[in-house]
């Protein structure tokens, strides 16, 4: 693990503080970590590798044909889609928040098409860049002898 010291002026450090405490950090560290995967993740080109990601967004059902063009979008691309939750706000309006995986550039694509719709607003895109280990091996469950080829998706640190 590598250290390294930061001078912050007395405001900025009273800020910070409170924002670790707001957020139930241990300590300056773990905050000041959490900080940089996040600004790291936002510098990644958009079609580095594979990735995680949730996209959230919120629409108007009254909107003519849309949650048949969501759900229409999302059935399109089942290979990035891996599940949707639904959730209502009011009476007009209801929040979606989609798990998606695969080819980063994919996933953003994806995520652009749908938050554009006519209709959607407040749409936002979380992504984390994963290694993708694709192989063959038992986890216990399996009959004996039998092993199911699959990925695992393991974030990028």
């Amino acid at each position: 693990m590598q250290r390294f010291t930061i001078s912050l002026d007395d405001d900025l450090a009273r800020e910070f503080d409170r924002l670790i405490a707001e957020r139930g950090y241990q300590n300056r560290s773990e905050a000041v970590r959490d900080l940089l995967r996040g600004q790291l993740e936002a510098a990644r080109p958009a079609d580095a590798g594979h990735c995680v990601a949730n996209l959230s967004y919120v629409y108007n059902h009254h909107e003519r044909d849309l949650a048949e063009r969501l759900t229409a979008l999302q059935h399109g691309h089942h290979d990035l889609t891996v599940a949707t939750m639904h959730a209502h706000l009011d009476h007009d309006n209801c929040l979606e928040s989609v798990i998606l995986k695969g080819p980063a550039a994919q996933v953003r694509a994806f995520a652009a098409a749908l938050t554009a719709e006519r209709g959607v607003r407040h749409g936002i895109l979380n992504v984390v860049a994963v290694e993708v280990d694709r192989g063959s091996h038992d986890h216990g469950y399996a009959p004996r002898g039998k092993v199911a080829a699959h990925s695992h998706f393991k974030p990028k640190s």
